[in-house]
């Protein structure tokens, strides 16, 4: 794996409202128009900017970077070009880098959206979630099925070459017949890539205040299987490519900056809860803005060097097959055993065994001391991930805490 990221993550925490599942680190402006709020959003971009300043450069120019929240779009083209431009003065950024910005229909404008471009954006992902009306208002979202449906002539009239949108399954009072309109009428709108999230009930949400997963109105363990299984059977049929869990892409159009997170390479994360993974060293950003700024200012003299200690090696082994058996490709035999020693391996494929025997697991190769490709099966497999990882996490934690107990 190389040392020096070719991506940055960059958040921007800012909504207008917080949703009824988000538990996101983000800032609520209200309704306020774009120029109302523009000492505190800019006062942000200064010291995003100082970060990133702050921030030791790498040997290799940027092949990606990621515009997430909060939601981005309340950004202006000003603000957006001004952090693009620090990036490529910090790191340069490849002539042919893939550029993306997340985007909620109703925060933006046909102008907006063409400033974006003519300052660098080529990928806009666009946070739809659902496109029903009732329920985009059960969980708090402030846009509406119009606003979708402008923001999506928006893009075609400008032609913008790689745009993707978010749909979220197990919503409450969803039934199969309703994501199946969804989805028959998101791939209408011709989006290049769709992301399916299945509905998590995070803590300290108002959805967490409301419901408890399993009961009505959420849909039952049953129905978000069958969801989930007629996202991959349709969409598949419309000409996506399943590559990972959660999302679909035409061919050419999968997202490159998500990818270096799955097959868990270096990146910089630079703004308020980001995280970065550097030099085998994962560092988190405070999650408020007071704190955000003190760390910032703390940063600065340090020449851009964190002071955290490497990710331990189980632990890298770990997030490799975290992120890794996320992909429809998997994870070669050859990085597996160049990630952990003799007993580790062996004791992984016992692991993996009742897994093998209900085909949520496949082995590429003629015997596992010859293994080529590990991967889940598509759909059974993945939705199954989370008993094949959690069995896997409590190897590789028994088996760390063992190594930590050899050492001290």
């Amino acid at each position: 794996m190389s040392p020096d990221p070719i991506s940055a993550y960059v958040h921007i925490p800012f909504c207008r409202r917080r949703c009824f599942y988000c538990d996101f680190p983000i800032s609520v402006l209200g309704n306020q128009r774009r120029g109302e709020t523009s000492m505190t959003v800019e006062g942000y971009v200064d010291l995003l900017c100082a970060e990133i300043a702050a921030t030791s450069g790498s040997k290799l120019p940027l092949q990606t970077v990621f515009f997430g929240g909060g939601t981005p779009s309340l950004l202006s083209v000003a603000q957006v070009a001004k952090i693009l431009i620090q990036l490529d003065r910090q790191f340069g950024l490849e002539s042919h880098a893939e550029i993306s910005i997340e985007m909620d229909p109703g925060t933006f404008s046909l102008e907006h959206l063409q400033g974006y471009l003519a300052a660098g954006v080529n990928r806009i992902s666009l946070g739809v979630q659902s496109l029903d009306d009732r329920r985009l208002e059960s969980c708090g979202r402030y846009h509406r099925v119009a606003d979708v449906l402008q923001a999506v002539e928006w893009l075609h009239q400008v032609a913008m070459p790689n745009w993707s949108m978010d749909l979220i399954s197990g919503l409450p009072y969803l039934t199969l017949a309703d994501w199946r309109a969804d989805l028959s009428m998101a791939v209408a709108l011709a989006p290049h890539h769709i992301s399916v999230y299945d509905l998590t009930v995070e803590p300290q949400t108002v959805f967490a205040r409301r419901y408890q997963p399993g009961d009505a109105p959420l849909p039952t363990d049953q129905q978000t299987a069958a969801m989930y299984g007629f996202a991959q059977s349709y969409l598949t049929a419309q000409g996506y490519e399943h590559y990972e869990i959660s999302n679909y892409a035409q061919p050419g159009h999968r997202c490159q900056h998500n990818l270096t997170y799955w097959r868990n390479q270096p990146y910089f994360g630079f703004g308020m809860g980001a995280t970065s993974y550097t030099q085998f060293q994962r560092v988190s950003r405070p999650r408020t803005l007071a704190t955000y700024r003190l760390w910032v200012e703390a940063f600065q003299p340090s020449g851009g060097v964190y002071s955290e200690l490497p990710t331990p090696h189980h632990e890298q082994f770990l997030d490799r097959l975290m992120v890794g058996l996320r992909l429809a490709e998997g994870i070669s035999g050859d990085e597996i055993r160049s990630l952990c020693d003799p007993a580790t391996w062996e004791r992984l494929y016992q692991t993996l065994q009742p897994h093998i025997q209900n085909n949520w697991v496949v082995i590429e190769g003629e015997t596992w001391a010859r293994l080529e490709c590990l991967r889940l099966t598509d759909p059974e497999g993945f939705l199954f991930s989370n008993v094949v990882l959690t069995d896997c996490f409590s190897l590789l934690s028994e088996m760390g805490s063992f190594a930590e107990t050899v050492e001290s």
